[in-house]
């Protein structure tokens, strides 16, 4: 089965890439996921949005993951969340909200998928979260959870 993948699947290939898979595979696991979706002759323009939001959000090379490892440490990352009369949060930080406070504290957009939080963060407060930037640069971001 010939798809085109909207965002980067591990041994397949990265986000915008056609590739051609077997019918199990993208049935039960590349199309459920939204990894992908099927390839057709309108989906070519697809790929070019796709590659177009790829390029910007790309890291270049290993000095720029620095830099933007840099900015990240330095940065403070705010995000407000509804808390019950304890300070438990009602639900979780997820790292989509962690990617959402990254993009407006610095103005960066950072893939939701690249960032790894030690558990679930439903404590007000302080907590470090790792990001994967590329080319072999792991940013560890301080992440401050206060009440709305």
């Amino acid at each position: 089965m010939k798809l085109i993948l909207t965002r980067e699947v591990t041994g397949l290939g990265a986000a915008g890439d056609v590739v051609t898979v077997k019918d199990g595979f993208a049935r039960n696991f590349l199309l459920p996921r939204g990894n992908a979706i099927a390839w057709s002759l309108g989906g070519e323009k697809q790929i070019q949005s796709i590659r177009r939001a790829r390029s910007t959000r790309e890291i270049r090379d290993i000095d720029h993951a620095k830099e933007v490892k840099a900015t990240l440490e330095a940065a403070t990352i705010t995000t407000k969340v509804k808390v019950g009369a304890k300070g438990v949060l009602f639900g979780s930080v997820t790292d989509k909200d962690v990617a959402v406070a990254i993009k407006s504290a610095v103005g960066l957009d950072v893939d939701r998928h690249s960032i790894t939080t030690k558990g679930h963060i439903k404590k007000i407060g302080s907590h470090t979260v790792k990001i994967a930037l590329g080319h072999g640069v792991l940013a560890s971001a301080t992440v401050e959870v206060v009440a709305e």
